[in-house]
């Protein structure tokens, strides 16, 4: 066997280990209560109360919901009261927990000694930080972003600033669970939602980093990636195999809370991740691919604002 050969056979093999590798990490995410099994008392038994951020809606109010119905009494907090109370009367009447209301505009500063004295003498054992702001919901070149500076402060104070102070809750101790909603999207550069994705790839990096550092202590961080899922920020997008709601979602994530330091969540979105990884960055940042994405999220604004002044006129109607 010449030189030349025995290249081409180690590297042969270097790709089927490496491929190997990754679809036996794939083949556990088909079968979560054998690679990752929960005892129906685990999540209570990290502490009496789940703390959940940008709980008001989406993903958040999922979270929520789910750690009740696990047993847990839950903190929920947003910035708005009123949508809060309804969604903490839900849960009560819906699990019979009790539900703690906090208002915090996270985009604000110098809001969390407030929170923790809210907290203080809670004894919680979950944390979902789920908040965070999207720029602006059309795709945009940066610096083509209204009100760029006042942009870049919310965007770092509520995507990137309250996940390094609300974590302090919980580090102190000795077990927990951090949950933190990060996104599909930071799996590679993306144009025209750039400081968005750069600061979901923050969640991804800090939450990675806390994991080695704090991982005998027995506290699980783990960052939740998703693809999508159909929220406010997502535009409410039709659910089919990829884009699903936000409750079906958060059920099959937690089922992985003990399966890694980042998770996308679903089967699904885990194969979609592995197949955007390996396309071509410079198929993903031709122009023609950019425009299309602009087109067609101004296209589904424009629906959906049109379908909402349908509805405000079909109530005005009724009401005269």
């Amino acid at each position: 066997m010449d030189l030349l050969e025995l290249i081409f056979t180690l590297l042969g093999a270097a790709v089927v280990v490496y491929y190997g590798g990754k679809l036996a990490l794939f083949s556990r995410m088909l079968f979560p209560k054998w690679y990752f099994p929960l005892s129906k008392t685990f999540f209570t038994s990290m502490g009496e109360w789940a703390v959940v951020t940008g709980a008001s809606e989406g993903i958040g109010r999922a979270y929520a919901f789910a750690l009740a119905d696990r047993g847990m009494n839950v903190v929920i907090m947003s910035r708005t009261k009123a949508t809060l109370e309804k969604v903490a009367e839900e849960i009560g009447e819906t699990t019979g927990r009790r539900v703690k209301v906090i208002v915090a505009d996270f985009s604000e500063e110098n809001i969390f000694r407030e929170i923790e004295e809210e907290l203080k003498d809670l004894n919680i054992g979950v944390l979902v930080n789920n908040v965070g702001v999207l720029p602006t919901f059309v795709p945009c070149k940066f610096l083509e972003s209204e009100e760029l500076d006042k942009t870049i402060t919310k965007v770092i104070n509520c995507n990137v600033k309250t996940l390094c102070k609300v974590r302090e809750f919980l580090l102190h101790q000795n077990k927990g669970v951090i949950i933190n909603v990060a996104s599909g999207i930071a799996s590679f550069p993306f144009p025209l939602y750039t400081l968005y994705a750069a600061s979901k790839v923050f969640v991804e990096r800090f939450s990675q980093g806390l994991q080695a550092e704090y991982r005998d202590s027995g506290i699980i961080i783990q960052a939740v990636a998703p693809f999508g899922v159909s929220t406010r920020m997502a535009g409410f997008q039709k659910t089919n195999m990829v884009t699903l709601l936000p409750e079906y979602f958060v059920q099959k994530s937690l089922q992985y809370v003990r399966a890694g330091d980042k998770i996308n969540g679903t089967v699904c979105h885990t194969l979609l991740a592995w197949l955007l990884q390996s396309i071509p960055l410079k198929l993903v940042y031709a122009e023609i691919v950019l425009q299309g994405l602009q087109d067609y999220v101004k296209k589904k604004t424009g629906q959906r604002e049109s379908l909402s002044e349908s509805k405000m006129e079909s109530k005005n109607g009724m009401k005269k």
